[in-house]
């Protein structure tokens, strides 16, 4: 397949995204075998260096694996990848080929976020928790600002996630808000239900303060399964409250 030279600047990184690309979307297919370094600097215009280093970055995606001889053979990404991947479209204005991916990421957030709560509540660190309670209350005081709620709900989820002791959950929670959600737009104005709903988050930390597990994970629930959709003028006055 043809490749289109690019700029002298940063070559491995476009070359890694060509790459990458044909790939995810399915030009290449799982087993099938890359053409070789010399063949790809040609077709590139760029130095076999380049090329190395771009196919190590696709590599440790999951994306492709060095068989004994030197040939490069495709993964399937839905068996090899990670949230890696998600993540490295995200930082180039692309998502994978996927027309669910934002509900099933959406999804996975809720459900790491609905347990998270429950073990914050459980695990009970009093810092976390104290932090917890002056965020929610000073979190309604950013209504009806959907942007300045956003960045505020994320901290306050990051201080949720942080507290149920959980590190998985924190590092997926972490490549989760990256690059807004690593899989693409979903504008502030979208999650309005969730973000508008002072009281939920007030009554969330509350439950988390209390020790309250089973009531954390169902406020989470609540907030979190929120129908994502925009807003209207009268919802964001209503916020206020």
């Amino acid at each position: 397949m043809a490749f289109a030279p690019v700029p002298r600047a940063s070559v491995s990184d476009h070359v890694f995204g060509q790459l990458r690309d044909a790939i995810v979307s399915g030009r290449y297919r799982p087993e099938e075998t890359l053409p070789g370094e010399r063949e790809l600097a040609a077709a590139f215009a760029v130095n076999r260096h380049a090329v190395r280093e771009a196919l190590r970055r696709l590599q440790q995606l999951g994306l492709v694996r060095v068989s004994q001889g030197g040939a490069t053979r495709v993964l399937d990404w839905r068996v090899h990848a990670g949230l890696d991947l998600a993540l490295s479209l995200a930082r180039s204005a692309d998502v994978l080929p996927v027309d669910t991916l934002v509900r099933d990421m959406l999804e996975m957030r809720a459900c790491v976020g609905i347990d998270a709560a429950r073990l914050c509540a459980e695990r009970g660190d009093p810092e976390v928790t104290a932090e917890l309670v002056r965020a929610a209350d000073e979190y309604g005081t950013l209504a009806p600002d959907l942007d300045l709620m956003n960045e505020a709900n994320i901290a306050i989820w990051w201080l949720i996630v942080r507290g149920s002791g959980n590190i998985a959950y924190l590092l997926a929670f972490n490549s989760l808000v990256a690059g807004t959600f690593a899989v693409g737009d979903v504008p502030p104005d979208a999650r309005a239900a969730e973000l508008l709903d002072v009281a939920g988050h007030r009554r969330l930390a509350a439950a988390i303060a209390a020790g309250q597990g089973t009531a954390a994970a169902r406020h989470a629930r609540a907030l979190l399964t929120a129908p994502v959709t925009p807003t209207t003028p009268a919802a964001r006055r209503e916020a206020r409250a």
